[in-house]
């Protein structure tokens, strides 16, 4: 510390007051805790309650509020549904884009969590204002249909939420994860339960809250009802701000999108250009930049061999006087082709996920659907259709705590190492699941619609909670497909790409929310034409068609994804990213002791 300079009319009193104590007896320093770890994600994991009790609180009910205060019918409700969920799932990969290139996870996650508070206000709106929604119907036949610019307002508020969608998902699992440090055995281990925890913190809010949140949409007022995600959002954006001081937040690194589009062309102008003929030819793979420490090197590898064209230098004149590329779109690094080739990597396992998810789709439209038209009373007391989907949350909740707290330590106590399922047995696992729930959507949908039949009524007597296995059967689906999948993206990309991972996890539920919509209706279209008398699908009674046949087709699907999976995709569940990271903190080690 430096001495404080005395005037030179000080007196001794002043020398005493203003002059500076030794260093050795002032107190140390305050000790400042690190960012990052368990504390910082205790704010993230807040942020992301709030933020997934608000969004459910929306989807968990959607399908009843389109029906009964839009008066849609079900082809036209499944359609704005799946395009919209489609919508929200397709937006991350623009968040991605933004957020490593410009903004960062901290601004992209903080952006996307205000439009998607704005778009709930909108819903609210909507819910509030009669005049922005059509007149409620009189009997069955006497519904109208919304107006253009009716629907212009609804679409508009179900479009920020898209937006803010985009800003949320890619960003919240990899922001998450930015706060370990893997470079260590304890971040490793903290990191692989992070994935199972951020499932189970969210979704035991959901189970807690969105039984008040539904409740209150379809016995009290969806005023209120959408009041309160609106509330909610607030609250996640105040607890993530409040959080800030904690975090680990890293600065853009650029994307990885570019570099992709720049090894494609690299390839595409050397395509004439033969690998097994190029013997002399040496491939660019420059070291990585110092300030590119926290980066795994890549080595190159065997695999899609198309692409290593991008980084062979073809022809001297490629490279400057400094040995750089006079052009990146003509020659691309070693670790950018590698980079890409990770992604390909993703694609079979990425279908398998669409598969799964398809299942997970028909919950939240025709699910819900068959809720509206059962018998919902209980002892006296009526039980809103949106529950249903709280048996899919609780069962996924469940079971992640009894994998984790029950299951692990016994296996570890038993065997003194950690002995977790497989991501092969847990997606497989998930499909038999997804299978189950169709099979058994379809047996219970049958047994609906000849009740209400018999009866003559458009609600069946059949009760509500005979619907409770399908949803069972829909969240194991996603307790163990989804999490495995997703836990496959983020430990197959490096840590710089574990945006992009999240952008492609939300991605394959855009592309089944986009394949269930041609599939219904296409099936609409097969079964309503021709004279069928019971069509599969269409118009807003159930007991008119035939869901069970659309549910055993689905069920089929589910199969043949089965036998994709295990005949081809599963082969690329191997960890190569694992290898080269080791490879690499041991390449470190090495510099590190030639250096002392």
């Amino acid at each position: 510390m430096e001495n404080v300079v005395i005037a030179k009319n000080s007196s001794p009193l002043d020398d005493d007051i203003t002059s500076a104590p030794p260093s050795s007896l002032l107190p140390p320093p305050p000790h400042k805790r690190a960012a990052g770890g368990w504390r910082s994600v205790k704010y993230i994991l807040g942020n992301e309650s709030f933020e997934k009790l608000a969004s459910m609180g929306l989807i968990a009910n959607l399908t009843v509020y389109l029906q009964t205060r839009f008066n849609m019918d079900g082809i036209q409700l499944v359609n704005v549904f799946n395009i919209w969920s489609g919508s929200t799932n397709v937006t991350p990969l623009f968040g991605a884009f933004l957020s490593d290139a410009y903004l960062g996870r901290f601004r992209t996650l903080l952006f996307g969590s205000m439009s998607s508070f704005l778009g709930m206000v909108i819903l609210a709106l909507t819910a509030g204002i009669p005049k922005l929604r059509p007149p409620d119907c009189y009997g069955e036949s006497n519904c109208q249909n919304p107006q253009d610019w009716q629907l212009a307002v609804l679409y508009f508020g179900l479009g920020l939420l898209a937006i803010g969608a985009g800003g949320v998902r890619p960003c919240n699992i990899a922001f998450g994860a930015d706060q370990f440090d893997t470079t260590t055995e304890k971040g490793r281990a903290q990191l692989e339960s992070f994935f199972n925890w951020w499932y189970f913190s969210f979704t035991m809010a959901l189970v807690v809250a969105l039984t008040a949140v539904v409740y209150v949409q379809t016995n009290v007022s969806w005023v209120i009802g959408y009041a309160i995600p609106a509330v909610c959002l607030f609250c996640s954006i105040v607890v993530f701000l409040i959080g800030k001081h904690t975090y680990i937040i890293t600065k853009p690194q650029g994307t990885v999108f570019i570099d992709m589009a720049k090894v494609i062309v690299a390839a595409c102008k050397k395509r004439a250009v033969s690998l097994e003929s190029s013997f002399g030819h040496s491939f660019y793979d420059p070291p990585l930049v110092e300030s590119d420490h926290h980066v795994a090197k890549l080595t190159r590898t065997d695999m899609l061999k198309f692409f290593d064209k991008a980084a062979l230098i073809a022809d001297p004149s490629e490279l400057d006087d400094n040995g750089l590329p006079k052009s990146s779109w003509r020659l691309c690094s070693v670790q950018q082709v590698e980079q890409l080739k990770l992604i390909v990597g993703l694609v079979p396992v990425w279908f398998t996920g669409i598969g799964c998810f398809i299942t997970m789709d028909q919950m939240n439209t025709f699910g819900l659907m068959q809720a509206i038209q059962s018998n919902n009373e209980v002892h006296k007391f009526k039980i809103p259709p949106g529950w249903m989907g709280l048996m899919s949350m609780i069962c996924l909740s469940v079971w992640i705590f009894i994998y984790e707290q029950i299951y692990l330590p016994q296996a570890k106590k038993r065997s003194k190492k950690n002995i977790r399922l497989t991501m092969r047995q847990r997606i497989n696992v998930g499909i038999v699941m997804a299978i189950l729930c169709m099979v058994v959507a379809a047996i219970v949908e049958k047994n609906r619609r000849e009740a209400a039949l018999k009866r003559g009524t458009l609600v069946s007597p059949q009760s509500i909670l005979l619907l409770l296995p399908q949803f069972a059967l829909s969240g194991l689906n996603e307790a163990f497909a989804a999490v495995a999948i997703m836990e496959y993206y983020n430990n197959h990309l490096p840590e710089t790409m574990r945006t992009l991972a999240g952008a492609i996890f939300f991605l394959s539920f855009s592309a089944s929310s986009y394949f269930n919509t041609a599939i219904v209706n296409l099936v609409h279209h097969a079964t309503s034409n021709h004279g069928t008398k019971h069509p599969w699908l269409g118009g807003r009674d159930l007991n008119k068609v035939k869901l069970d046949n659309f549910y055993y087709l689905i069920a089929g699907l589910a199969s043949l994804n089965l036998l994709y999976f295990n005949l081809f995709s599963h082969r690329y569940l191997e960890k190569h990213i694992d290898k080269r990271s080791e490879a690499r903190h041991e390449d470190k080690e090495l510099e590190m002791n030639e250096t002392a």
